[in-house]
């Protein structure tokens, strides 16, 4: 015996919406996800441009000074910001791509940016991809955890020119950092 509230032929009419209604919500999902994507600029992530960095606005000033500073006509964002090796690099941009999205999106970021210790790591190996010959004899001579040690000890003013304004490079106390669950989109 049938204890469903429902006749048979409802319980049948009900089955044969449910496809429909799944189509439809998923069509939603991938119409919302395209326009974001397509609306967000989605497309210019993927490619060397240093202009996509300047797509969030608050990026600006990071770009602008990036125009007016030493490296801009040997080095891109994705030069200096991200590995060279292709699946460290997209691994890399995926995850700041996502943190990026999630701290704009909900205004969760610190204010003035900061770059987070992993991708100052990273920065820090790009420089020494380019001008190890340079400093070889340096490095041997500084013990690692020595700030001297570290290229933006130094030369922070080399990717974006003066820092005045633009946030900070080196990490910055952990009291004035967001919680651990908040990630920092500035990298």
């Amino acid at each position: 015996m049938d204890k469903s509230p429902l006749p048979p032929e409802a319980r049948t009419a009900q089955a044969a919406w449910a496809p429909v209604i799944l189509t439809v919500m998923l069509g939603v999902l991938i119409g919302l996800g395209a326009f974001t994507f397509h609306y967000g600029r989605g497309l210019a992530y993927f490619s060397k441009d240093p202009a996509a960095c300047a797509n969030c606005h608050i990026m600006q000033p990071q770009f602008d000074s990036w125009q007016k500073a030493s490296h801009h006509t040997v080095a891109t964002c994705v030069d200096c910001h991200l590995p060279h090796s292709f699946v460290a690099k997209w691994l890399a941009k995926g995850e700041n791509g996502f943190l990026h999205s999630k701290a704009f999106t909900l205004q969760d970021f610190h204010e003035p940016i900061f770059i987070r210790a992993r991708n100052q790591r990273i920065l820090h190996e790009n420089c020494m991809h380019c001008h190890e010959a340079a400093v070889h004899d340096l490095l041997l001579t500084a013990p690692a955890e020595e700030p001297g040690a570290n290229c933006l000890h130094c030369h922070r003013s080399v990717g974006h020119g003066e820092t005045v304004g633009l946030g900070k490079y080196e990490p910055v106390h952990a009291s004035a950092l967001p919680p651990p669950s908040e990630n920092n989109p500035s990298e």
